[in-house]
């Protein structure tokens, strides 16, 4: 338990920096906007929080059946559960040749997804994994802070025309309002992420555009429109409500993984005991 209330404190510290950062350290505001939503101290929607997306998007964001999972002696537990998906107008308008590569990946997706590894899982696939991420609200810039692999990125408010010098694992992500909804425009993705273990994947010239609009007070409509020409046939788009965390001490804790994937990648290095009998 110590060791427990130690991660969390080093999380809550973190996070703590981060809103210093944002610039976003006092309280709401007590004025609402034209949706009658609470406003923060500039003026906007409130976002601020930890928010968590249920269902079983991580697995396939297309509808599918309950399957067997890859680890057998894990049973029922280890099984993946049935979902409607979130893919909105039927299936993945993929190419015919990505179409191939995307049952490929899905055939050996257990050697494939980078999120076995412990690679940060991009956007928006961040949005659904089954972990907490926070929203830290600032003026000219807003952090999300996500619990898988202790990701984050900033959205940056102030600078439309600022273009990054290189791909990144979480893109760069560039906002604005619109009314009440949150718009992000996420480039520079690198070609590694997938969008979920069912092997669903993009080339590096995926444009994500993000809505976040607060329908509650506890949930926000979340909505992401993808482009890659490369890939697809034309745009699509997901959408799925996300839920606050309302545990009193909601907090994001840690969850760095790449200890838990370093067997599995790098084993094979490791000198063996001549004496072993393993």
């Amino acid at each position: 338990m110590a060791a427990l209330l130690t991660r969390g404190s080093k999380a809550a510290a973190l996070l703590g920096m981060l809103a210093l950062l944002a610039g976003c350290g006092a309280a709401p505001s007590e004025e609402s906007t034209t949706s009658g939503a609470p406003s923060d101290i500039y003026g906007q929607p409130d976002l601020n929080g930890i928010w968590q997306a249920l269902g079983t998007a991580h697995w396939d964001i297309e509808a599918h059946e309950a399957q067997m999972g890859p680890v057998v002696r894990m049973g029922a537990l280890g099984a993946v559960p049935a979902g409607l998906g979130i893919v909105e107008g039927g299936p993945i308008p993929y190419q015919p040749w990505a179409q191939q590569r995307k049952a490929e990946n899905q055939a050996d997706w257990l050697n494939r997804d980078p999120a076995v590894k412990c690679y940060m899982p991009g956007i928006p696939r961040a949005t659904y994994m089954p972990f907490p991420f926070q929203i830290i609200q600032g003026k000219d810039t807003i952090i999300f802070a996500y619990e898988f692999a202790a990701a984050s990125r900033v959205v940056y408010m102030n600078r439309p025309d600022f273009e990054h010098p290189f791909e990144a694992w979480m893109g760069h992500s560039r906002g604005h309002w619109e009314g009440d909804t949150l718009v992000i425009k996420v480039t520079s993705h690198v070609p590694d992420t997938w969008f979920d273990s069912a092997g669903n994947f993009h080339s590096e010239e995926l444009v994500v555009e993000e809505r976040y609009t607060r329908v509650s007070e506890n949930v926000l409509d979340y909505q992401a429109t993808l482009t890659d020409p490369q890939v697809f046939t034309r745009p699509w788009t997901i959408s799925m409500p996300l839920y606050r965390r309302l545990e009193p001490n909601a907090q994001l804790l840690e969850f760095k993984c790449v200890e838990f994937a370093e067997e599995l990648m790098y084993g094979h290095l490791v000198k063996k005991d001549p004496a072993s009998t393993e």
